[in-house]
Order: C-alpha cells, then structure tokens, then sequence
C-alpha cells in the first residue's frame, strides 16, 4: 500500500470515528439521563459513567471478514455463503448436495460413491422438510417462482409474494384453498401492490387453476391480511403495450394524455384497466399516423376488439374529437 492510499484510508477511520463520538455525545443514559457515556478500550461496551448503566455490549462488526488492498481482491471475495432468501422455504440456510458426480478435483466418482451419493441427495431432500407445513410452504414458493419467471417478474417482487404467503399460511388462510390458487392470488397481490402491470388474465394464463378461483383467492387474502389495494392505473399498461406493438414514444405520450383527460371526466370507473389502455393507445395511434388495427392492439392486451371499440369511442367524445 502507497503513502497516499494509507493517508486515504487513516482519513476514512478517523471520520468515521468523528461520526460515532458525535452520535454517542447526543445520546444521553435512559436511567439517569446523564450526557457522561464511556466507551471501553477495545469499542465493544458502552457504559454510563454516573450510573454504570451498560447501553451497548458486544457491537456487532458488520463488515468484511477479510482484507482486500485492490479491486481484483475485493471482487475475488465475497461472505461465506448465499444470501438468505424468501423464495425458498428454508431461506436458503441448508445445504443442498450437487447433481453432479464429481469430486473437488473433477474426477468422476466411482460406481460405489455415486450410489453413496444418490442415497445422500434423496435423504437431503426428506430432510429438508420436517412436516406438512413446510412442505406446504415449499411447493407454493416452487409455483411461485415458476409463474414469476414466466411472467418476467423481477426478484424483489418475488420476495413479498413469498412473505404475504407465509403470513397467509400462518393465519391459516390455506385451509380449503388449493395451494396453487393461494400462491397465484399472492403472487397477483404482489404485482399490484409493487406496481408491477400484470393483469388477472396474463397470470391466470401460467397458473394451474381458474382465472375466478384466483381473483376471489386474492380478495379474501387482501382482505384478511388487511391489504389497502388502490385500483390499477391504466398507464401503467401502455410503455409495455406501446413496446410489444413498436409504437414510438409519441403514441405513448399521446395515449397518456388520452387516459388522464378521459379519466378526469368519469369514463375511467368501473372499466378494465388493459382493456382502458389498449383502446387509448389504439386512439393515439390513429391520431400520430401510426394506424395498427384493433385486432393487432387486443392480441397484445388479451381484451376483445368490442372492449377497444367500445372504450375508444368514449375516448374520442370525451377528448372532443369528431370522427
């Protein structure tokens, strides 16, 4: 390490050793509110001098393990092991045997190792759950997943589908729902409540059960677990919907404008959100000489050309355009 890098590095810990003294200075004791705090030699203890009141004990060190002096180091190493996780049912703490045959060198193993470890790999999997509960919790985040991935959800929503069907699992929601419609009608809640534009049909289209069973699976669990859903914004459909048709931006410029302007007149209650905003970008196509047909923009939002034409002739009336 150069001169100029220790310089940078001993800068670095005595500021960060300023902004800890400043934030103990503020603190005060909670028994004797006394302002006199005494940090031990070491920096694992914080104790009130007039009391001797302990504040802090055992400070736990959240960095690095070990030392890294350059960027190849630093990206060479990381913390032991995954990071845990809610999309598994163990969140990811136990371990799990390769498929592959192989040993740390890359040999193959001998006849009688792979047997050995196929006997280990089917006693791992048994293990891994310990009652009915968890294998429950298994197999709908194993669904979870799947419907995610083929709905091109990212991670994070993932997770809170995850943690909303442990909560359903712990208040004992599951009971007399299938497993696969509770995990859909939380993996929907998620979406709706991350702004996530999924619509019920394109969920429906990757889950095992009925599009009715999913909506009435989703309102009860909203509606116990205390979820305020606010009502989907059109909008939120038309990036995706303008992408999939190879609109320019100026239709979905425009189709936003539709939507707002219709929508401050009323026409917005009660109607579909996708059906909304395909009716709306097909006006806008229109209206910027970028004509794609009816057929073309409802094969794209999974509504019927009734539903564009009836929506898109309200949108025309209430923006004052005469056809």
């Amino acid at each position: 390490m150069d001169r100029s890098t220790r310089v940078r590095v001993d800068e670095r810990d005595d500021e960060t050793t300023v902004d800890q003294s400043e934030q103990e200075n503020a603190r005060s004791c909670p028994e004797c509110e006394s302002a006199s705090l005494r940090r031990s030699a070491d920096g694992s203890e914080l104790s009130c001098e007039a009391c001797g009141l302990l504040l802090e004990e055992e400070a736990i060190d959240h960095g690095p393990e070990w030392r890294a002096f350059n960027h190849a180091e630093r990206e060479s190493k990381s913390r032991v092991g995954a990071p845990t996780t809610e999309t598994m049912h163990d969140r990811g703490l136990t371990t799990t045997i390769d498929w592959k045959n192989k040993d740390a060198y890359g040999r193959s193993l001998s006849a009688e190792k792979r047997t050995q470890m196929s006997r280990l790999r089917k006693w791992q999997e048994r293990i891994r759950t310990k009652d009915a509960g968890e294998r429950n919790l298994q197999f709908a985040l194993s669904e979870t997943d799947r419907m995610a991935s083929a709905l091109g959800i990212p991670r994070s929503v993932r997770e809170v589908a995850s943690v909303i069907y442990r909560r359903a699992l712990d208040e004992d929601l599951i009971r007399g729902r299938s497993i696969e419609g509770v995990a859909t009608g939380t993996l929907y809640a998620a979406c709706r409540m991350e702004g996530i534009p999924r619509s019920l049909d394109e969920v429906a289209a990757v889950s095992r059960v009925e599009r009715k069973e999913i909506g009435r699976t989703y309102r009860y669990v909203s509606h116990e677990l205390g979820f305020e859903m606010e009502p989907v914004d059109p909008k939120q459909y038309v990036p995706r919907f303008c992408s999939e048709l190879d609109l320019p931006e100026e239709v979905q410029s425009k189709a936003n404008e539709v939507i707002d302007t219709s929508a401050e007149k009323g026409l917005l209650s009660g109607k579909s959100p996708t059906g909304y905003a395909a009716a709306a970008i097909y006006a806008s196509a229109l209206l910027c000489n970028e004509k794609r047909t009816q057929r073309e923009v409802a094969a794209v939002a999974q509504v019927t050309e009734v539903t564009i034409r009836n929506r898109y002739q309200e949108q025309i009336e209430a923006m004052g355009i005469h056809t």
